[in-house]
């Protein structure tokens, strides 16, 4: 009977350890093709938000990404506004941003590049303050946090 228990966990332990090799080589492609699967989507938390208008200008483009209210459980009555500079920024950024896209600006904001300085002028009662501004890899992005 004990013999039968030491082959027994040999085997087990020789079987956990084929399956831990395969899944150390496989498991990266398993994950790439999960990841491709249409319904799998970026937390909105994580990526901004889905990109609601996209303005074309001289060195750089801003994107005016979709508010986001996404909570644990339903949603919460704080959200935010991604809005992101992409390309070769200026010096200093002095924009104008219509967020809920009804014809009115919602705030102004400004930012001095260099030494990382916003200003945020609300024009909507609705526009709290600047939740993050900072340099990205691809140009600059701020959160703009806004009440329900």
């Amino acid at each position: 009977m004990n013999k039968i228990k030491i082959t027994a966990g040999i085997i087990w332990a020789l079987v956990c350890l084929l399956l831990m090799i395969i899944l150390y080589f496989g498991l990266g492609n398993f994950a790439t093709g999960v990841s491709k699967l249409p319904f799998m989507k970026l937390n909105p938390n994580t990526s901004g938000g889905e990109i609601a208008q996209q303005i074309a200008m001289d060195n750089c483009t801003l994107m005016i990404r979709k508010p986001v209210f996404d909570g644990f459980i339903g949603e919460r009555k704080i959200g935010f506004v991604q809005i992101e500079w992409k390309g070769d920024l200026p010096g200093t950024i002095n924009d104008t941003i219509d967020y809920n896209m009804d014809n009115s600006p919602d705030f102004v904001i400004g930012i001095v590049v260099p030494e990382n300085k916003v200003n945020l002028v609300a024009l909507n009662p609705k526009v709290r303050d600047v939740g993050i501004s900072t340099s990205t890899s691809y140009g600059w992005a701020a959160r703009i946090n806004i009440d329900k």
